[in-house]
């Protein structure tokens, strides 16, 4: 053939489905398939950080929730440290009422002495403190320290006697009572 009659000659070559390679066949990848392997990976993917963000949210949640919780019961425990310090000078002021000589019992200086105690068992009511009550009762490990056993008929395992006064902030004891127990 000659040079003109080749490049005359329209070419029809179309590109197979199938291209033979050392007798495999190999075929071409189809585009759907792969752009819905890539999609299936992408959903998976965003569910999975969806999951991570949920659990973050919830942790923090409840961090917040922790937090709270334990700044309320610091706040609290602040308080009762310093509830605590102040009993003593109310049990001062208790034997101090208990053991005033008549002749100061009269004067208008032991009137107003009385009012501060009532106005500091006030403040103490105001923030939750109440006494324990023990007379009577049966004696509680929990909220009675035993420091003396008496003999006494019909009161085994009661209290007698309040040595020292003792006090409940809200439900939890801020100070066991001391008290006697009676035996028999």
């Amino acid at each position: 053939m000659s040079e003109e009659q080749m490049t005359t000659e329209p070419e029809t070559h179309i590109p197979p489905a199938a291209d033979v390679v050392e007798g495999n066949v190999e075929t071409i990848p189809d585009p759907t398939t792969e752009l819905e392997s890539r999609l299936a990976q992408a959903e998976a993917q965003a569910a999975e950080y969806k999951d991570q963000w949920l659990r973050a949210t919830a942790d923090y949640k409840n961090f917040k929730r922790r937090a709270d919780i334990e700044r309320g019961e610091l706040i609290r425990s602040a308080g009762a440290g310093l509830l605590l310090k102040i009993l003593p000078v109310v049990d001062d002021f208790d034997r101090a009422i208990a053991n005033i000589p008549p002749e100061v019992a009269e004067t208008p200086w032991w009137g107003g002495t009385q009012l501060i105690a009532q106005k500091l068992r006030t403040l103490l009511e105001s923030e939750g403190v109440k006494a324990i009550e023990t007379l009577g009762q049966d004696f509680d490990p929990n909220i009675h320290e035993a420091v003396l056993y008496e003999d006494a008929e019909g009161q085994d395992g009661k209290v007698i006697a309040e040595l020292q006064r003792g006090y409940r902030l809200r439900e939890r004891i801020l100070r066991p009572a001391m008290v006697k127990v009676g035996r028999g």
